[in-house]
């Protein structure tokens, strides 16, 4: 299969959201979830002071453009290029270039390498949420979302349930 990449996509501004809102519900519908795997709207943290008072917002890094971890090929280049509110991918002649790594590092949403006491297989327990102090076997892994799948017995039944790496510790 195909290396996924992170693309920037130029957006009317103000649209960003609906940008990542729409192309979130096409990856739903057309089940392209292993092809486009994270759509981003980068923001960051500022104080902004008005009328004497100090108030943390969150303003968006890079205002009219929409960050998409995605395998490029001709679907995910038209479902993405005719989502409405997009202009184009960015690159020479509205080809796509993908980000470097140091270009990803520099924007601070650089894949870091994660390193997990856990592996598929392994019996962990949940510590935070919904399912705190539960235990399950790992199923899968996504690196990319920084999930992992664990089977939770929930009435003598085995149920799949997506937690956060945080959220889980190994049991080894």
């Amino acid at each position: 299969m195909a290396e996924a990449n992170w693309y920037v996509v130029h957006t009317y501004s103000g649209y960003e959201n609906k940008v990542k809102a729409n192309i979130e519900k096409t990856i739903e519908n057309r089940g392209l979830q292993d092809q486009i795997l994270e759509v981003s709207v980068p923001l960051q943290n500022v104080v902004e002071i008005k009328n004497g008072v100090r108030k943390q917002v969150q303003k968006k890094l890079f205002p009219g453009y929409v960050l998409l971890n995605m395998v490029m090929n001709d679907d995910t280049w038209y479902v993405v290029r005719n989502t409405r509110g997009v202009t184009g991918f960015v690159g020479p002649g509205s080809k796509p270039v993908p980000l470097t790594e140091a270009e990803m590092k520099a924007m601070g949403v650089a894949d870091e390498e994660i390193m997990l006491d856990f592996e598929v297989g392994d019996t962990v327990t949940v510590m935070s949420g919904a399912w705190e102090n539960y235990q399950g076997i790992v199923r899968s892994i996504n690196e990319s979302k920084q999930t992992v799948t664990i089977s939770i017995d929930v009435f003598g039944r085995e149920t799949p349930v997506e937690i956060g790496f945080t959220d889980v510790r190994s049991e080894m």
